[in-house]
């Protein structure tokens, strides 16, 4: 009995083979990169310190501007900062009774949120910012797995 030889056959092998091993190493890749975020959720929770504000009618846009720009240059100039974001409300829900901006900080542990809260630097910030206040709203909270 002869067998028939189709041309590219080889090829056709060859590309699956390699498809296969490709499929493999992408799940091996998968499982590894999982791995460090089962770990990360043994660790110890991290401390969120939330903060909202409402700024006075009077305050320009300008002012606004200047107060979000320090506070975003306040996790470069106090250690112990290790997340920030910010973002101004766009809830239609109309539940934010006057609060316009909500920044977010977030902290390892007690220690360095209070160290935060005393260092130089945020109290000048508080400086800066108390002009142009109408509210503030701050909540801080573990991180709950």
């Amino acid at each position: 009995m002869t067998s028939r030889h189709f041309p590219g056959t080889k090829v056709v092998f060859a590309v699956l083979f390699l498809a296969a091993v490709g499929v493999l190493a992408a799940g091996v890749t998968a499982v590894s990169a999982a791995e460090p975020a089962q770990a990360d959720a043994k660790a110890a929770p991290v401390l969120r310190h939330v903060v909202l504000f409402g700024f006075k009618p009077e305050a320009t846009p300008e002012d606004v501007k200047t107060v979000e720009d320090a506070f975003a240059a306040l996790p470069t100039k106090i250690n112990g900062v290790i997340g920030y974001e910010w973002g101004t409300n766009v809830s239609p829900e109309k539940l934010d009774q006057g609060h316009t901006h909500c920044f977010f900080l977030t902290f390892a542990n007690e220690k360095d949120r209070d160290a935060y809260l005393v260092h130089p630097e945020h109290k000048a910030f508080g400086k800066l910012l108390g002009p142009h206040l109408a509210k503030v709203t701050v909540l801080d909270y573990f991180v709950k797995p």
